[in-house]
């Protein structure tokens, strides 16, 4: 009777610890955060010089990096992305790329992509649109290249185009269901 008793416990306990494994790896599954990347670079990778700025002896081709992101949350609109260097302009930071009105199916924009069809363009560091790429000072440590990608609730053509960084900010306050970053560097 006591073996049998402890048998049984044995059991239980082995099912238990079963159902609590399958339940913590449901959940795990279910929970993957929203995610960004560039494809072939780790996050705080480095961009080759194709991606810097053509103008002003950067001598770079004005690419805009491949970005790919996962697991949007439900209820996404729309997808935005910026790039913004925190270190350029002497900390006051550089608006490198602004783009919105991304469609909801869309996963990622292909290298040299810097406007998707259906997208619009913000105001770059120029005061045009697109990408603009990374020129920091000669000698100085590489910069950081905050690649950012939000989901919103906002429909793909509810922004106008040209926002700068602030105006855009300001007009998805409120409107942000997740958003996701990955940092990249680039120094000359």
């Amino acid at each position: 009777m006591i073996r049998s008793n402890l048998d049984l416990a044995r059991r239980l306990l082995s099912v238990g610890i079963c159902a609590m494994f399958a339940y913590a790896s449901a959940h795990a599954y279910a929970a993957q955060p929203f995610a960004v990347t560039s494809p072939g670079m780790a996050d705080g990778g480095t961009l080759d010089g194709s991606h810097a700025a053509s103008a002003n002896s950067c001598g770079g081709g004005n690419v805009s990096p491949a970005l790919q992101w996962q697991n949007a949350p439900a209820g996404t609109n729309s997808f935005a992305v910026t790039i913004f260097d925190p270190d350029g302009a002497k900390g006051l930071g550089i608006v490198h790329w602004i783009v919105y009105g991304i469609a909801p199916a869309t996963t990622g924009l292909a290298e040299g992509e810097a406007v998707p069809p259906g997208g619009v363009s913000g105001t770059n560091r120029t005061g045009g649109p697109g990408y603009y790429g990374p020129c920091p000072p000669v000698g100085e440590v590489p910069h950081h290249y905050v690649a950012q990608v939000y989901a919103l609730d906002l429909a793909p053509g509810a922004l106008p185009a040209g926002l700068t960084r602030d105006a855009f900010l300001a007009a998805i306050k409120d409107h942000v269901l997740a958003a996701t970053s990955t940092v990249l560097r680039y120094g000359r």
